[in-house]
């Protein structure tokens, strides 16, 4: 449990569809969530992850929320040190439970990280797209999937991001192809499976970690980097998350 906060594995997750455009085959994205600096985790550790993220080469990286616990003076400090995060295709964000909402939205748009809060947007390569975009965290904000979806047609791929697992169920399955979340932290205390910290979502499923499917809709969950109220995590190691595209 002492030893594990310290870890950062990269955990890679392969998506395959029909409706990734050829030209987005191989596409990497880095998904990284739950910095919450300033509580057990320092200037020196998200240096790191930042410095690891950008190792990857991924052509797309995308923040998954609670960037601090509440505390409005690490925010900047924080925000600041992740803009040293680069990618081709841009860097991108979503706002968590635990991030003051307007300051935070401040400082992010006062860097090149785009913000996702109920924002969608296209990303285009060489005359192909997808289409990406984000909503509010799931109990502290608003949430408008359909700025995402309502562009895109039903052979388009969609990727959703959104801080809390448990806002799946909530989505459109059939509009909404991938989505992107944190939150939950591997359960930080995972007991074999067991993580009583992680509530279930409204259909009475625990989203905790990896990659799950409903009604053709997949969804991954990153394990986060920084942990709250304890400084302990077991079976449940620090990531950074790898998603890679495959057309078929």
């Amino acid at each position: 449990m002492v030893i594990e906060p310290g870890m950062l594995e990269v955990n890679e997750i392969t998506v395959e569809s029909t409706q990734i455009p050829k030209e987005f085959n191989g596409t990497k994205i880095a998904f990284v969530a739950d910095f919450h600096y300033g509580e057990f985790v320092n200037e020196d550790r998200v240096r790191y992850v930042v410095s690891k993220t950008n190792e990857q080469n991924p052509d797309i990286i995308i923040l998954g929320g609670d960037y601090v616990t509440d505390n409005k003076k690490n925010i900047n400090p924080c925000i600041n040190m992740l803009s040293d995060l680069k990618a081709p295709y841009g860097v991108y964000a979503v706002l968590g439970n635990n991030d003051p909402k307007d300051a935070t939205e401040e400082a992010i748009n006062q860097t090149h990280i785009q913000s996702l809060r109920n924002q969608g947007l296209w990303i285009e390569k060489n005359g192909e797209k997808i289409r990406l975009g984000g909503v509010g965290d799931l109990s502290t904000d608003l949430h408008y999937p359909r700025v995402t979806t309502n562009p895109a047609s039903a052979d388009d791929f969609v990727i959703l991001v959104y801080h809390n697992p448990n806002y799946f169920p909530e989505i459109n399955h059939y509009k909404t192809d991938l989505s992107l979340s944190g939150h939950t932290h591997g359960g930080q205390i995972n007991l074999f499976g067991y993580a009583p910290k992680v509530q279930p979502a409204s259909n009475g499923k625990q989203y905790l970690s990896g990659l799950y499917e409903e009604n053709g809709s997949k969804l991954i969950v990153t394990n986060g980097v920084g942990e709250t109220k304890l400084p302990f995590r077991f079976m449940a190691v620090p990531q950074i998350t790898i998603v890679k595209l495959v057309s078929t």
